[in-house]
Formats: structure tokens, sequence, C-alpha cells
């Protein structure tokens, strides 16, 4: 196994590699086999707004109103993990108490922009069946509130998660940070057009946002 990038260390020793190999075929890993959604969007930084990463998804449904999921750097086998969100429906988002909602960020933007998308194939026949399927998703995490935190600030390229977890939050506008050169930059490495995903969701309803949403966007306007 090759040495890994971007973190200390050498490659994982071959009798490790053997150990977790036989472990794999005796153990149960029952809460990662509950996964069943892979989305990539981009994070913006509570308390940096405007600084943003890249962040992989990868997704579990607790019940019809709790989702969890891991993010990691990238959809590679080595990726790192660099977060935890939760998702929940505004059903959960209404009991909160208001200083609890305010740490909970909304996906509308992340939907109609085009940003967030559920990567897949890109074959001719195959993809306009999995974009029908991506936009119904679509329908669903659109009016869902998500909290996230960071444990891993990768894009100052910190070697090993370091200090306190960050919270996160998401974009909520197209001048908030140079989407296409970000988004655009995704689409190239995953084969995808924002473009085409925000005209396919055109017709998707925009669900009213809880005033105390996306609450650092707020305070960073109430600060200027």
């Amino acid at each position: 196994m090759e040495k890994p990038c971007n973190v200390p260390g050498d490659a994982v020793p071959a009798q490790d590699i053997a150990l977790e190999t036989g472990a794999s075929f005796i153990q149960d890993f029952q809460p990662t086999k509950q996964l069943c959604a892979h989305l990539n969007a981009f994070h913006t930084y509570a308390d940096e707004p405007g600084r943003y990463v890249e962040a992989n998804h990868y997704c579990a449904h607790l019940s019809s109103d709790v989702r969890q999921c891991i993010l990691y750097d990238s959809p590679g086998p080595n990726a790192r993990l660099i977060g935890i969100e939760y998702m929940i429906t505004p059903k959960l988002y209404n009991t909160l108490p208001a200083e609890e909602r305010r740490l909970w960020h909304s996906h509308v933007y992340e939907v109609k922009s085009g940003m967030l998308i559920m990567p897949g194939p890109t074959t001719p026949g195959l993809q306009q069946a999995w974009e029908a399927a991506e936009t119904k998703e679509m329908k669903e995490v659109v009016g869902l509130y998500g909290k996230v935190y960071h444990l891993w600030q990768t894009d100052r390229g910190d070697k090993l998660p370091l200090g306190e977890p960050k919270l996160m939050t998401s974009f909520t506008a197209d001048n908030q940070f140079d989407f296409e050169k970000a988004v655009g930059d995704r689409d190239s490495r995953f084969g995808t057009d924002w473009k085409r995903k925000r005209e396919l969701r055109k017709d998707i309803e925009e669900p009213k946002i809880h005033e105390d949403a996306d609450y650092a966007w707020k305070a960073r306007r109430n600060s200027m």
C-alpha cells in the first residue's frame, strides 16, 4: 500500500491490513451498512462566512424525520473524515428552542442552485434515469434543516484534525462565494453540470425558511 497523502505517517503495515481484512469477514458493520446516499455540496464556516469546504456526505435515515451523515473530503478510498451532519424535518426543527435553531441551516439554495448533487452514472440513458431519482430526492432535502460540524480544517492545509470542532453552515445566495469556479471545478471531476441541475429543479417548490435558520449570514449582515 502506498504512503498516504496529506497525513503524517507511512503506509499502513501489511500485518494491519491482513488483520483488518480478516475482521471485515467476521465483524458486522451495521451502522455503516445503513448508509444509502452520497451527496456532494459546499459548507462555509459559521464564524467566517465565505470560507468554504467541499464535503462528500454519506447519509443514512434514522427515521422519517432524522438523517445522519458522515462527511469526507473526497469520495476516494483514502478520504479523510472531516465532519458530521444531522438533518431534520421542519416538524422537528420547529420544536427546538430559538438558541438551538440558530445552529441549523436550510438547504433551499443548495438544492435550487444545482450545487447539491448525488454523484451517479454519466452515460446517456443511465444519467437521465439517475437524475430523475436525484430530483425526487431533492424534493425531500429542500425542506430539511441541517446541523453540521467540521473536525478537520483541510482547506487550510491541516495535516491532522486540530482545535475545536467548527460549526458550519450553507450558502444561501449566489454572491456569497465564487460559485461558478468552485462548483464548476467539482462538476468537472464528477461529470455533472450545475446549470442542468438548476433547470431540472426549477419546479421544486421552495419552502418558507424559518427566520432563525442560517443565522451566521444574518449575524454577518447585522455587524456590517
